[in-house]
């Protein structure tokens, strides 16, 4: 390997994203060590180096370099390039895996970027395509990242184990950011949500609704519950049905919660009253934990307001995720 005596180093795959996209932004290069050395499967996972490769698509004149056992990792990023993009991404992980990483980098690109993500849309891991799209664009239009362009739709829905989902993502050029003043959550005013399923029965997005409904109809009126069931190609490759719900407030705060199905021959059989009832609840549950973005977020809004301008921005969060809590080692 060429001289990295200049570069930041890391040991562990703990953090492997943030690590990249800061990485990326700042222009330092990073040296990770120890990558699952200890592991009976050592080195980089598939998603990992699938995500490595999309960094690679983006950028111009970034350098990697993995050494054989995939346990050693330099990455010398190269200019933020943007344009149209396609990346097929792992199965292993959702597209919002991916996703999340682009919503802080495609501000910052050259051109803007127009990405088509192809994948597992909704799984039990990541932030699905659903929440990230009622969620995370007006948490960036509040920064000023706006336009005609500024879009992220599901083409196509794929659920693990087999994925075949498809997403496209445009979002426009913007070198400047505006400061926020988050500090006033409001009252929740509206409940809005997607239940949805795929080469399932369309009558299980209904149980779904109902269930759900049961719980939060108590503490406010104004509930609407898409149903989205999709069928043939637009279905992906396996079955599957969940459950994703947006509270809004006065203010313009958006907190969210999320429920899917086990994937297809994996865990416990989900009946969808049940997986309707316990989505509401951890709606409820992400409410009281307050704040003027949701846990999903936090690690977005701070970054972002990181590379604003020197003017001050305030934003007031809920307990912090472990997601957003890392740690600098």
């Amino acid at each position: 390997m060429a001289t990295q005596s200049h570069s930041l180093s890391y040991a562990g795959c703990n953090f492997l994203r943030q690590r990249l996209v800061l990485s990326t932004l700042s222009g330092r290069p990073v040296k990770i060590r120890r990558i699952r050395a200890r592991d009976d499967n050592p080195g980089l996972r598939d998603f990992e180096a699938s995500f490595i490769r999309l960094l690679d698509k983006i950028t111009n004149g970034s350098r990697i370099e993995i050494n054989q056992t995939g346990t050693t990792l330099y990455y010398q990023p190269g200019l933020l390039y943007g344009g149209s993009v396609e990346h097929d991404c792992s199965v292993l992980r959702s597209i919002g895996y991916y996703l999340e990483s682009l919503l802080c980098l495609a501000p910052f690109m050259k051109h803007p970027l127009r990405i088509v993500l192809r994948g597992v849309t909704n799984d039990q891991v990541d932030p699905s395509v659903d929440v990230l799209k009622a969620t995370a664009l007006p948490l960036l239009k509040q920064f000023g990242i706006d336009g005609e362009s500024f879009e992220l739709k599901v083409v196509r829905r794929g659920m693990p184990p087999g994925g075949g989902g498809e997403v496209f993502f445009s979002c426009p050029v913007r070198k400047v950011l505006k400061p926020v003043q988050l500090t006033d959550p409001g009252k929740i005013k509206r409940i809005r949500g997607i239940a949805y399923s795929v080469r399932v029965s369309p009558q299980m997005a209904n149980r779904i609704v109902d269930s759900a409904r049961s719980i939060l109809n108590k503490f406010i009126p104004d509930i609407y519950i898409y149903t989205d069931h999709m069928k043939g190609v637009s279905s992906g490759k396996s079955p599957g049905f969940g459950l994703s719900l947006v509270a809004e407030t006065t203010t313009g705060a958006f907190l969210s919660a999320e429920l899917a199905s086990s994937p297809q021959g994996q865990g416990a059989a989900v009946l969808p009253e049940d997986l309707g009832q316990n989505c509401a609840k951890l709606l409820l549950e992400e409410i009281y934990r307050g704040g003027c973005v949701d846990s999903t977020n936090q690690s977005l809004g701070l970054l972002l307001m990181t590379l604003g301008q020197q003017d001050v921005s305030k934003v007031l969060l809920g307990p912090l995720s472990p997601y957003t809590a890392m740690p600098e080692a």
